[in-house]
């Protein structure tokens, strides 16, 4: 069995280790913004911040990769990681990537793909050598490879949460769904030699410029499971004539200033949860959090738990 240690370290084989940066999605941004859910939500789920109250967010776009100094306009998947602030104190984390889907269904499958994709010219023959021995992966290519077209802005493309959640309501109904991000701004990507002119930061500065100048909103879709559709895999699609209403809204308020400052160490964890939502069985998505615990600890030296509250 792969320990959390391990996992971090096939990342940072793959993208070397950088002082005080996380092992994957390196490079990123905070933004403060506010979560408004719709009817639909309180009447799937008795979670909270799913009753229509506004709730204050943390919301982080990133880059995928390890490596804090790669330009923007190298493809990738880009991430965008959303904390909500609870009435009770308490947060809950939705972990979202422009990629559908994941590539491998186990922490094992995770750890062999880095170390597949690192090597420089061995990625030639370590590649397939992968996919042979874990053809899930095939079949993940082409929402992978759609996932890392280079985006005309952090607020131009959709975010897929991969893994499902078990949604509780008031009388104690159950269903599992998968979050999505959908841009009120469409969807919208460019050529990585228009992102190269464009500069090497500059997906976080077109981010910053926007949201100075305009309301930047992203809709929250669920895409309610059937019966029968594989819930714990995260390389398994759902069809796409399952039920997907619009759960919330979000939107970015201006630059966030507050966290990542003096000391604070800010994780987002799709494992935190709240009342009205259970995890799933997925095996990738129960390894996160203690994952996570190793990375934090090397970039920040604080052992995961020790570190600031996730309050305001």
């Amino acid at each position: 069995m792969i320990t959390p240690r391990d996992a971090v370290d096939a990342a940072n084989e793959r993208f070397g280790r950088h002082a005080g940066c996380r092992a994957l999605h390196a490079r990123g941004l905070l933004f403060a913004g506010t979560f408004t859910a719709t009817p639909a939500a309180a009447r799937l789920t008795r979670a909270p911040h799913m009753q229509g109250a506004p709730v204050r967010a943390t919301v982080r776009f990133s880059n995928g990769g390890g490596d804090p100094d790669v330009p923007d306009h190298v493809p990738d998947v880009r991430g965008m990681a959303v904390k909500l602030y609870l009435p009770d104190g308490a947060t809950t984390d939705i972990s979202a990537q422009t990629a559908p889907r994941f590539p491998v269904r186990t922490p094992e499958g995770f750890a062999d793909f880095m170390r597949a994709m690192s090597g420089g010219v061995a990625v030639a023959w370590k590649l397939p050598l992968f996919l042979a021995r874990h053809r899930e992966a095939i079949t993940a290519l082409p929402g992978t490879i759609a996932g890392i077209k280079t985006p005309a802005s952090y607020a131009t493309r959709h975010y897929y949460a991969i893994h499902s959640y078990r949604f509780v309501d008031a009388a104690g109904g159950e269903r599992h769904v998968r979050y999505r991000w959908v841009p009120e701004a469409g969807e919208e990507t460019i050529s990585s030699a228009e992102g190269k002119r464009r500069g090497p930061r500059f997906l976080q500065e077109e981010i910053v410029e926007r949201v100075a100048r305009e309301a930047v909103r992203f809709a929250l879709e669920v895409q309610i499971a059937a019966p029968g559709d594989p819930v714990d895999d995260t390389t398994a699609p759902w069809r796409s004539d399952r039920e997907t209403p619009v759960v919330g809204w979000l939107e970015l308020t201006g630059v966030e200033t507050g966290r990542e400052r003096d000391g604070d160490v800010l994780v987002f964890d799709p494992c935190r949860i709240t009342d009205g939502i259970a995890l799933s069985g997925d095996p990738v998505l129960r390894y996160r959090t203690s994952a996570y615990s190793v990375s934090v600890e090397r970039r920040s030296g604080v052992p995961r738990g020790a570190e600031a509250p996730d309050t305001p």
